[in-house]
């Protein structure tokens, strides 16, 4: 039973890195790379949930140990919290307006296949940001330009790989991939827009009930 518990282990932990491996399959590849990732099983979640963990602290290290000369965060003002939130948020609600956003366009992705494409998509700015780190500790303030290709080839490289990996899970055109996420981006400004007049209605009428307790409160005690 022991043998069979291993094995199993084994199976999984091969299968585990056969999934992170093939994320540089579609770094390179990324039409037939996304589509494999989706249709074939080539992915997991649990290597999705290892992208964004790694994004995430990739991320803080990145904003701390950046040469000040090309990155200068107030250190008293920073909070690992707002990195996680930054990172986690837009990929939650990325995948939850594309996924009813495509649903009314026939598209065949599930919102744990976005939510996958989207994590494998940031491999590349995982991969360049460790490297512009050191590397703003061994260049020249005017050699600069060098950090800025690397930062804009990293962010192009994510949005190209997200339009390939729409184009894929959702089995659309190049240019139906595009408008659609176009409008998944104004569907998640709007969901943003209502969850902040929710909170702000709830926040007045919150503020509101308090001061008429407090009142309340107050006319009892002088009574």
């Amino acid at each position: 039973m022991t043998l069979i518990i291993d094995r199993l282990r084994s199976d999984g932990f091969k299968r585990y890195a056969a999934t992170v491996k093939y994320s540089l399959y579609t770094m390179f590849r990324p039409l037939d790379g996304f589509w494999d990732l989706i249709h074939e099983k080539r992915g997991s979640l649990a290597a999705a949930h290892t992208f964004v963990v790694t994004m995430i602290f990739v991320q803080i290290g990145f904003l701390i140990l950046t040469n000040f000369q090309f990155i200068n965060i107030p250190m008293e003002f920073f909070s690992s919290a707002y990195v996680v939130t930054n990172i986690v948020l837009p990929m939650f609600l990325f995948a939850l307006a594309n996924w009813c956003l495509t649903t009314l366009f026939d598209g065949k992705g599930r919102i744990s296949d976005i939510y996958m494409a989207y994590a494998y998509a940031m491999v590349p700015q995982i991969i360049i940001r460790i490297i512009y780190v050191p590397l703003s500790h061994v260049i020249s303030y005017d050699e600069g330009m060098i950090l800025n290709i690397l930062w804009y080839l990293s962010e192009g490289w994510f949005y190209l790989l997200i339009i390939c990996a729409m184009m894929q899970v959702h089995d659309y055109s190049f240019s139906k991939a595009i408008v659609t996420t176009l409008l998944t981006l104004v569907a998640m400004a709007i969901m943003v827009f209502i969850f902040l007049m929710f909170f702000a209605v709830v926040s007045d009428g919150v503020a509101y009930f308090y001061s008429v307790g407090q009142e309340a409160v107050f006319r009892v005690r002088r009574g």
